[in-house]
């Protein structure tokens, strides 16, 4: 993965010309947060939540999902909270045209989430779009045909290259680069997965080999595994040189706004 720590400090200055939290120059800060929590923490999360995503929450059919927005939603609001110098329930969300969020006003801070399983994800800079994507690993069945279906041919292929019992690992860590491809772009559903390629094989460098079958223009793009928990796989994307990254150690959700608080 690219390299971890932070450079010198960086200030941001949110739309209403306020300062935000420093970050390290061109720094990317990642944030793990276990999802499962208590009713207390829950409460605290709901309440920082907008109309909006409370009526989101309530359209989740089973709570344990249900449970997991709210933190997840919730614990987003916090970290901006905690970069931007200002209440959770004061942040305010658009929504691009392909539906990425991002802050409203000229805030120059970047954020990307994902979530599976019981774990969030969480990732920060400026000045620079990004996207992240964690997947808990996980039996498939059809896995050779969901990579025929929706990888290109060359990625299918490698795939199908390895062991039998390879080729789980192998599977995510190709879904997950794409999937922070796609987010990074934020064109979502519209940008085919098979029209760009990335690496899969194990021991070979986590990049992308094309984009649009260019491979000149990967170039532009930097990607990155994400060593997150056991069982789980990430990956970051972004189109930018290799930028500083943080990771910073995992949290559960209700010790997330004590942690935010003291940093």
């Amino acid at each position: 993965m690219g390299p971890i720590g932070p450079m010198g400090p960086a200030s941001a200055r949110t739309g209403d010309g306020t300062e935000s939290t420093s970050f390290g120059r061109r720094e990317v800060q990642i944030w793990r947060v276990w999802l499962s929590t208590t009713d207390s923490a829950l409460g605290y999360y709901r309440a920082a939540l907008c109309l909006d995503e409370l009526n989101r929450a309530e359209r989740f059919r089973f709570e344990n999902l249900k449970r997991s927005y709210i933190a997840s939603r919730g614990g987003l609001r916090v970290l901006l909270s905690h970069y931007l110098g200002c209440n959770p329930r004061d942040i305010e969300f658009v929504c691009g045209q392909n539906g990425k969020p991002a802050l409203r006003g000229m805030s120059p801070v970047r954020f990307n989430v994902s979530h599976s399983g019981d774990l969030a994800l969480y990732a920060f800079t400026l000045d620079c779009e990004l996207g992240v994507d964690v997947e808990r690993l996980r039996e498939l069945d059809d896995l050779e045909s969901i990579a025929s279906r929706f990888f290109c041919a060359a990625e299918a292929s490698e795939l199908l290259s390895l062991r039998p019992e390879d080729r789980r690992s192998a599977f995510f860590r190709c879904w997950t680069r794409k999937e922070a491809y796609v987010k990074a772009v934020g064109d979502g559903l519209s940008i085919p997965l098979d029209r760009f390629q990335v690496t899969l094989l194990p021991g070979v460098p986590c990049r992308f080999v094309h984009v649009a079958g260019d491979s000149q223009a990967a170039l532009a793009w930097t990607l990155h595994d994400l060593e997150l928990a056991p069982e789980y796989i990430g990956a970051l994307a972004y189109q930018d040189s290799p930028r500083p990254t943080t990771i910073r150690p995992a949290v559960r959700a209700e010790q997330l706004p004590a942690i935010v608080g003291s940093v």
